[in-house]
This record gives structure tokens, C-alpha cells and sequence, in this order.
């Protein structure tokens, strides 16, 4: 199966998208009119542009407002056509993509409609040339894909066939099913896509908001499903039109784009195994087992404040490693890794974001199948020298530059704390830490839905619907996500006066703003914290007056929270969730502590505004740089 993108889909200038959708790994393109237009080069050059890129072009589009136009306009539509087939003998294509008209003096009926697509048709087919029609959900007369092909059939003509593209045909609701009925060879060419699920008008939403397959509401795999049950055999194309792609570093997008077709086409392998989808064979995804390590990188000078806080949260020093300035602390299961070396990896996250989180290691079945998949799907690859007698752990890289590391029970990966570690003999009291929880990664808005995937595509992760979170600089975007022991929670920020913003713009893009970590008894373990000063986050004694209203609480229980400064939710199953913060350090980075009961699934979104709000009292002012 040959994977191509609209070029329409990528941001920059026609060779710089050329260059990006060849790295990808893209089989092809369609070429929008408009990015030739734009072009310096000549209809020829172009085309041997593409070709030199190892690409070909599978579609040139759009012809709009073509079918059922009075004379004279329909005469003129003719002439255009003719225009285009000259263009399209000089680029080296043969299929010219048709959009159900929208124009307003375009007339109604079937027959009109067949006749004029029959004419092109017949034209087409003198030069050679074929031709595509496709529905727009907001078309004028034709909006349907079901409708489209009622067209095409009654055209009857070999040089006319039907382009399906996903979103045009599941934003309006349309049942994917309906197109198995369709012979594969009718089809020409077909567009993927997915959108969000929102009340919008649906050209906005088609010009402004489509996602990658995956990234969206939309049921893409039962439209790819349902067109690879046809006998289709052509290319699939993502034909995504947004503005934040537009807007985007090509390179990334194109991989974001890649990553969305294997993903897409796994899924339907997986969903259907009699259909050939064509996906290179790659390991199955496996849930996380453990997050076995967090690393901070950091710096001989700056170490010790961090090392203060985490013994203030119970965590002791429990070894080093053989070879580097890097030390081991725990607290029940969580080992956090403090890294002061001087080069290398996490020197460089040190001197570009300050102290910040370098690497995240996650215990999975088998680390080098996760990583071959990883790989498969598009991720980068890190590698760096190990000393001698010292583990090889895969690696890949994460959101700002943050490596993932993956682990496993295996012969040598199972014992890293023996073999790159001199552990000091002795338990670790501790306060009554036991686990990492969740951990919070902040980017930019209009990364989020390609991280989203990244997490969703590589691991066996189920996303949660996206929140709001009222921050008093404006809106932060929060989604999570879980595979096995591993929670993430994404905050997107399209604005530096938010928190996550000003995070994101103090620390030139590092990830992880926050830790949660898991305990058993929230209420002792807060007694044991702050016997070790541990640094609360002071929480309005107004939040403790609503949650005592809201959840009938008993009093002495909120007198206890309100104490520790702790805050409560509840679900609609009765499951809860307490939970106590930091304050956050200079760099904003800080650590939470959290206890479920009840099966309680979620992050406690409902408090974020009032925790934001009591972090905003401890800010520095905006506009202050870090000292």
C-alpha cells in the first residue's frame, strides 16, 4: 500500500516540503494547485522536482466547481479543464481531483451532472488522463459519498471514478459500511483525515481544525476498514488541512503524518486480519510495566537545593553510578537518578533547559522489541557511548528533547542496579512514597495531538477527552494518557502567561513540569512530609468551605485536609482522590503526592484552577527573569 500527503497539509516552500515528505518515508503526493502556482519552476521542472525526490504525484487538485454550471459558465469550467490537463501532461500525473461543486448558480440533477463528468471524462481520456470526484460534506448539491457514487456509476465511463476522503464522509455522520458495497477498481484515489467531534460548521471545521488519523473523534479505521474490503489497491493520502500544521516544522509534520498512516493501518490489521493493509511487519504495542527511573539533569552547584527537596520528601541516597557524577535516590518503588556530569547527553539538557528531567525509563516485556517499534513508527532513535561492563539500554527521544529508556526482566536490563549502580546496603524509611502516579508533561498547544499519538501509537495507551483548565493568565488543553504503570498528563499552552507557558518559555522547552507520586495513606504520609519539611503548597481556606459543601464531607475530615493543605475530588462511581503539592522551584518544576481510593481513574481536574491559582500567589511577577 503506497502512502502519500497533500502538500497543502505542510507548512514552507515547495522544496523544502518535497524534502520533508521524502524523509518521511512518503511514496507520493498530492499536489495542490496552489503550491504549483506558487512555485518559480515550470510545470516540467516541477514534476521532475517530485520525481527527483523519489516521489510521485498522484493527484492534482482542486478543480472546483465544475458539474452542472448554465452556459456560459459551463463552457468556461470546459476550458479550464483543458488548461489543467496541459499542466498535468507537463508534471508527469494522470489523475485530476474534482470536489462536488459549491458554486452558487450550479444546477441540480443527476443527469446534468453525469453528462457534464461524462464530457470531461471523455476528454480526460484522449490525453490519457483520468478523472477523481469526490463529495465535500458541505457541498452544494452533492455531500455525500454515497450520493458521489451513485454519480460516477451513472457516468459509466472507465476514465471517471470516485476519490473517498474520511473526513468528508464521517463529519457529516455517514456510515463507513456504505462504501464496501462499491467496486475497488471505481475508486481512484483515497484521502485520510480525522477531526475532532465538535458543533462546528463544517467548512470551518474542514479548513481549519482536521487532524492525522488517530488524533481525532473520527472513526478513520472503519473508513479504512471499509475501503480495503473493496479490493482498493491504490495509495492512501493524508489530506489534512490545519492551521497549526500550516504553521509547523515540515520535517515534523511529515513524521507525525507517517507515524498516523502505520498506526492507522495497524489498527485495521489488528481489527480485521483478513484485510491486506499492506503494513510492514513491526512488534505488537505492550503496556508499560514500570516506570523503573526518573533521571534529573543538573549541575554540582544546583544539585544540592534539589537534593534538599528530596529528602524533604522522604527520598535518601541509596548508591551511584560505577563510572559517572550520577546518584541514586529512593523512597519505596521510585528511584530517581540525579546527573551532575560535566558531557555528554544529559549535560547538554542541562546547559540548554537548566535543571530539568533528562530521561524517563520504562520496564516493558521485552526492551528491544518496544524499541524496534518505536522506531517503526517514526521515533528518534538516541544513542550514546557506554563504558565498558556497563548496560546498553535502548533509547529513543521524547517531548523536548527528553530521552525514553526502555527496560526489561531480561538477563542483563534486569539488573542495571547491579551493574551500572554501587548500591549503599540499608532500607529507606522513607514517608510513605511508593510509587510514581503520573507525570506531567507540558508543550506547546499545537503540539499536542502529535504527542497524544505518539504515546497512543508506540505503547498500548487509551487517551482520556481533553480538559480545560482555567489558569488566570488563560486556558491550558490537558489530555491524558495510560499504558499499564504508565499515566501521562499533556498540558498544552498556547499562551506564555499561563503557567505551563511560562514553564515552556523559562526553560527553552523542557517537558516535565511535575511528579506525582503514589501513596497508601495520603493523610499520614502528608504528618511524615512535613516533619521532614516538606515545602506545601499553601491552598485557600475557601477551597476547603466548597468541598465540605459539595461532597457532604465530614467535618473532621476536611479539618484534616485543610490542616495539610490537601484537596479532594470524587468521581461519579464514588471513587476519590486526595492530593498534596509542592511548591514549585525556581525553575518551575514541582512534585505532588496523591492517593486513590475507589478505583478513581482521573488527575483531579476539577482542583487545577485553585492549585494554579495558589501556585500564581507564589510566582515571581511576570516579566521577571530567573535569577
Amino acid at each position: 500500500m503506497k502512502t502519500a500527503i497533500a502538500t497543502a497539509s505542510i507548512s514552507g516552500e515547495f522544496r523544502a516540503k518535497l524534502a520533508a515528505i521524502a524523509q518521511a518515508g512518503f511514496d507520493g503526493i498530492e499536489l495542490f494547485e496552489q503550491d504549483f502556482i506558487a512555485c518559480d519552476a515550470s510545470a516540467r521542472e516541477v514534476g521532475a522536482m517530485v520525481r527527483d525526490h523519489g516521489l510521485e504525484i498522484f493527484l492534482f487538485q482542486p478543480f472546483r466547481d465544475f458539474e452542472g454550471l448554465p452556459e456560459p459558465l459551463r463552457a468556461r469550467a470546459f476550458a479550464r479543464a483543458e488548461r489543467k490537463f496541459d499542466l498535468m501532461a507537463a508534471l508527469g500525473t494522470n489523475l485530476l481531483g474534482v470536489p462536488s461543486t459549491q458554486h452558487p448558480s450550479a444546477l441540480a440533477g443527476l443527469d446534468r451532472a453525469a453528462d457534464d463528468l461524462r464530457t470531461l471524462g471523455e476528454r480526460a481520456a484522449a490525453r490519457g488522463l483520468r478523472v477523481g470526484f469526490s463529495a465535500l460534506c458541505y457541498g452544494r448539491h452533492i455531500s455525500d459519498h454515497r450520493a458521489a457514487w451513485d454519480l460516477v456509476r451513472a457516468v459509466d465511463h472507465p476514465a471517471v471514478g470516485l476519490i473517498l476522503n474520511s473526513f468528508h464522509s464521517l463529519a457529516r455522520g455517514t456510515a463507513p459500511d456504505s462504501i464496501r458495497a462499491i467496486p475497488g477498481d471505481r475508486i481512484f484515489h483515497v484521502q485520510l483525515a480525522d477531526a475532532p467531534r465538535v458543533a462546528m460548521d463544517l467548512r470551518t471545521l474542514a479548513r481549519h481544525f482536521r487532524l492525522m488519523p488517530g488524533e481525532g473523534d473520527l472513526d478513520v479505521t472503519g473508513f479504512t476498514r471499509a475501503v480495503l474490503a473493496t479490493g482498493y489497491g491504490g495509495s492512501l493520502s493524508l489530506e489534512v488541512i490545519n492551521d497549526q500544521l500550516r504553521a509547523g516544522l515540515p520535517r515534523l509534520v511529515a513524521l507525525d503524518g507517517q507515524r498516523a498512516l502505520l498506526h492507522l493501518l495497524e489498527q485495521v490489521r489488528r481489527t480485521e486480519p483478513a484485510l491486506a493493509a499492506g503494513l510492514p511487519a513491526f512488534p505488537p504495542a505492550a503496556p508499560v510495566q514500570a516506570v523503573e527511573f526518573i533521571e534529573f539533569a543538573t549541575s554540582p552547584d544546583e544539585a544540592p537545593a534539589l537534593e534538599t527537596l528530596l529528602a524533604a520528601c522522604g527520598f535518601a541516597r541509596a548508591g551511584a553510578h560505577v563510572s559517572k557524577a550520577v546518584t541514586l535516590w529512593r523512597q519505596g518503588g521510585i528511584n530517581l537518578l540525579l546527573n551532575c556530569e560535566n558531557e555528554g547527553f544529559a549535560h547538554t539538557a542541562y546547559v540548554v533547559h537548566g535543571t530539568t528531567v533528562s530521561e524517563i525509563a520504562l520496564v516493558v516485556p521485552d526492551a528491544a522489541t518496544a524499541h524496534a517499534r518505536a522506531l517503526a513508527l517514526r521515533a528518534a532513535p538516541h544513542a550514546e557511548p557506554t563504558a565498558a561492563g556497563e548496560l546498553h539500554i535502548p533509547a529513543i527521544r521524547d517531548i523536548g528533547g527528553t530521552m525514553l529508556r526502555f527496560l526489561d526482566h531480561g538477563r542483563d536490563l534486569g539488573r542495571i542496579w547491579q551493574v551500572d549502580f554501587r548500591l549503599q546496603p540499608g532500607r529507606v524509611a522513607g514517608a510513605g512514597l511508593t510509587a510514581i502516579d503520573h507525570i506531567g508533561q507540558t508543550v506547546a498547544y499545537d503540539e499536542m495531538p502529535s504527542w497524544s499519538l505518539f504515546y497512543a501509537a508506540i505503547f498500548e495507551a487509551t487517551k482520556a477527552a481533553m480538559v480545560d483548565v482555567v489558569d488566570p493568565g488563560g486556558l491550558v488543553h490537558s489530555q491524558a494518557l495510560q499504558s499499564g504503570a504508565l499515566r501521562i498528563t499533556l498540558n498544552g499552552a498556547d499562551t506564555r502567561r499561563t503557567l505551563a507557558g511560562q514553564f515552556i518559555a523559562d526553560s527553552f522547552g523542557a517537558s516535565v513540569q511535575h511528579i506525582a507520586f503514589a501513596c497508601d495513606d495520603i493523610l499520614a504520609c502528608a504528618a511524615a512530609l512535613a516533619a521532614r519539611g516538606f515545602p506545601a503548597l499553601p491552598i485557600s481556606p475557601n477551597y476547603f468551605d466548597d468541598i465540605a459543601a459539595r461532597f457532604g464531607l465530614d467535618p473532621a475530615l476536611v479539618a484534616r485536609l485543610r490542616v495539610a493543605n490537601i484537596l479532594y475530588d470524587q468521581d461519579d462511581t464514588g471513587g476519590s482522590f486526595f492530593q498534596l503539592y509542592s511548591l514549585s522551584r525556581p525553575d518551575g518544576l514541582f512534585f505532588e503526592v496523591v492517593e486513590r481510593r475507589g478505583g478513581y481513574g482521573g488527575y483531579g481536574a476539577a482542583n487545577a484552577p485553585y492549585r494554579i491559582a495558589a501556585q500564581r500567589r507564589f510566582a515571581r511577577p511576570a516579566g521577571m527573569p530567573r535569577l
